[in-house]
């Protein structure tokens, strides 16, 4: 199972890295979580936000695959403890690519190596759509889309 989404965003590389990495814009696109991590290879990483676990809540954490800033960031992931009892034998891996084409920044996610009958295959497709349509607007205007709750 490959999900694999390609966008092309009216910003440099740089920021579109900055809202994938940064507390402020990882706040921004994952509804109000913060990406937590050194982003250092094999180092982990979490998304904490407000949730049913209250502000701290992890959503989702796991290892840093590579990290090349401005370029990729590949991750494997699984969802947070609240979400299932099995979580941590749930996993997938998530690659962002940013690539600059001409004035623009051609952002790529694979989501992929998933095991076997995970079930946030489904709320990962519908998801993906809504986020990084958020990055890419975010990017371009400086304000989020206004989703609802």
């Amino acid at each position: 199972m490959e999900l694999k989404y390609e966008f092309y965003i009216g910003a440099n590389p740089d920021k579109v890295w900055e809202i994938l990495t940064s507390k402020e814009g990882t706040r921004s696109i994952f509804y109000g979580c913060e990406l937590r991590s050194t982003l250092r290879e094999g180092d982990p990483f979490e998304y904490r936000g407000p949730g049913s676990d209250g502000d701290e809540t992890v959503h989702v954490y796991g290892t840093i695959l590579a990290c090349e800033p401005g370029k990729r960031l590949s991750l494997t992931e699984h969802p947070g403890p609240s979400y299932y009892p099995n979580h941590a034998e749930l996993e997938s891996r998530m690659t962002y690519t940013l690539e600059k084409i001409g004035e623009c920044t051609k952002l790529t996610l694979i989501n992929d190596q998933w095991t076997e009958n995970h079930p946030g295959v489904e709320n990962a497709r519908a998801s993906w759509w809504m986020i990084l349509s958020n990055i890419k607007t975010l990017a371009e205007t400086g304000h989020t889309l206004q989703l609802g709750e």
